[in-house]
């Protein structure tokens, strides 16, 4: 059974990455593990500590920068320690046309794995982006939560959903998750 913040993101996930074609673009993920169930072009995953965003750039064996027509960064923007320099950083690794898809939790409890840092709203997803460089007019951004959803999601333990308990209705006043898609 899925936790309960997770739940309509992933059906959103779904949606948006399959409506941009994934068999025709070269994909990095940074962490997560979202990709996996697409049939991209190409796909490769970058973890840290052996690939710090915030740092740089992914680069080959030879220096060159990596380049890719789709990153994904599925719950991870939380746990940087400098989340607007890994978002110059992935902007600069995507192809021309390239499009970054990011979700991050909002109304979510506590999560040091290594470290948690921030939370956004989509309108906090969009500013981010437009300061990182993407233009405005390429990016979408949306939010999901409900008052009881938040309130399990922050409880001690992860809440995991149960269709006979949780009403998906979204209000918005009570964000859970965010996401965004972003072109270059």
């Amino acid at each position: 059974m899925a936790f309960l913040n997770r739940v309509v993101y992933k059906q959103v996930a779904q949606r948006l990455i399959t409506a941009l074609d994934p068999p025709s673009r070269s994909c990095a993920e940074i962490s997560g593990g979202l990709g996996r169930g697409f049939p991209f072009k190409s796909f490769e995953e970058f973890h840290y500590p052996d690939f710090d965003i915030c740092t740089d750039i992914f680069r080959s064996a030879n220096g060159r920068l990596r380049k890719f027509d789709m990153i994904i960064a599925d719950q991870v923007w939380e746990h940087l320690d400098r989340p607007y320099a890994a978002t110059q950083n992935v902007r600069k690794m995507l192809n021309p046309g390239g499009v970054f898809y990011i979700c991050v939790p909002f109304y979510v409890r506590y999560h040091a794995f290594p470290v948690d840092c921030s939370r956004w709203t989509a309108r906090g997803l969009t500013n981010l982006l437009i300061e990182a460089g993407f233009p405005e007019a390429g990016i979408t951004a949306d939010q999901w939560g409900n008052l009881a959803s938040a309130q399990r999601a922050c409880a001690k333990k992860w809440a995991k959903y149960d269709p006979a308990i949780d009403n998906l209705t979204n209000d918005p006043d009570f964000p859970i998750v965010a996401w965004a898609v972003a072109h270059r």
